[in-house]
């Protein structure tokens, strides 16, 4: 194919399309001149593809068809009844198709904290190398408890959000290594664990659960979420069952995003109960009772809502017209 005359013989045409594509109004007539320019050039770059890939040519009719296409078939505009959809259907099912990762990551964390504190209790060379008697000392009796009132409640929440959403978002981001969360999620238990010992040894581990469950349940159920979810990533590309790989990987990453969206909700309220309820002046009875509450409310949606939307069809994945529409493969 002559490139050159192929693209003289056709230059009007595009164009004309990419004047069609950037004209604000159109009547009826130009509407289907747009239409019939829009296909003839997709067959033009069917052609180009096929018998003469020149680069150059390729990417601007490209970026022609690109934008004549997002005219004709116009931007999708957010609706309350998508807001809906998504929080009655996409993310209590994002959520309950993950709610055993999401067990068993706990399971794994609880454990490797408690295995930590049991093991640093019992070997003074461990607890030794956590500092020096004076610095477990005041880590125990002021810097423990300081640390969440050290600064303005809505302050501290912001610092407490952003933080666990970065964690959150590395556990998710790079799930799909199997090694990361893994990673991110051990450090968090030791650290867990570490502490708990240090106010074990100092007669103040009520101080500890005291401190932490109001707002640790929900927080690190919300970690436990995330390195669950980055996990199920990690074994759709392992075993993707009766679908492709890069289907199973489009679909789980699609339905991951859902998830990621819920998780900073979840983080801010959790990082709220941080900022605001585990410093107060309440009884510590009052505060664990807020954040059991907190974590009783998003099981109720997630196993309520999530096991309906699921039974419905429902994966937390787009919807075709918005994801893209696959074609059956062959086994």
């Amino acid at each position: 194919m002559d490139i050159d005359a192929f693209a003289a013989v056709h230059e009007s045409q595009w164009q004309r399309l990419e004047q069609l594509t950037k004209q604000r109004r159109l009547n009826g007539q130009e509407t289907d001149e747009l239409v019939s320019l829009y296909q003839a050039a997709a067959g033009h770059l069917s052609q180009l593809h096929t018998s003469a890939p020149d680069p150059l040519l390729v990417s601007r009719l490209s970026g022609i068809l690109t934008s004549a296409r997002a005219r004709i078939a116009g931007a999708h505009e957010l609706r309350l009844s998508d807001v809906t959809r998504f929080f009655v259907f996409s993310l209590p099912a994002a959520f309950y198709r993950v709610r055993w990762w999401t067990v068993a990551v706990m399971v794994g964390f609880v454990g490797v904290a408690a295995l930590s504190a049991w093991w640093i209790l019992a070997t003074p060379e461990a607890m030794a190398a956590l500092g020096s008697e004076r610095e477990l000392d005041r880590y125990a009796n002021e810097a423990f408890e300081a640390y969440y009132s050290n600064y303005p409640a809505g302050d501290f929440a912001g610092q407490v959000w952003t933080n666990n959403a970065w964690i959150a978002a590395q556990c998710i981001g790079l799930g799909i290594s199997g090694i990361f969360p893994v990673y991110v999620l051990l450090v968090n238990a030791v650290g867990v664990g570490s502490s708990a010992a240090i106010m074990a040894d100092h007669d103040s581990l009520h101080v500890f659960f005291g401190l932490i469950l109001p707002h640790g349940l929900m927080e690190l159920t919300a970690i436990f979420i995330a390195g669950g979810a980055g996990l199920k990533l990690f074994w759709a590309w392992v075993a993707p069952g009766g679908r492709t790989r890069v289907r199973a990987l489009a679909t789980e990453g699609r339905a991951l995003f859902t998830v990621a969206l819920g998780l900073v909700i979840v983080l801010g309220v959790s990082g709220i109960v941080e900022g605001f309820v585990t410093p107060s002046g309440l009884p510590t009875g009052v505060k664990i009772t807020i954040g059991a509450l907190v974590l009783a409310a998003y099981w109720a949606y997630t196993l309520v809502l999530g096991r309906r939307a699921v039974a419905a069809g429902e994966t937390g994945d787009l919807l075709p017209d918005q994801a893209g529409y696959t074609l059956a493969q062959a086994g």
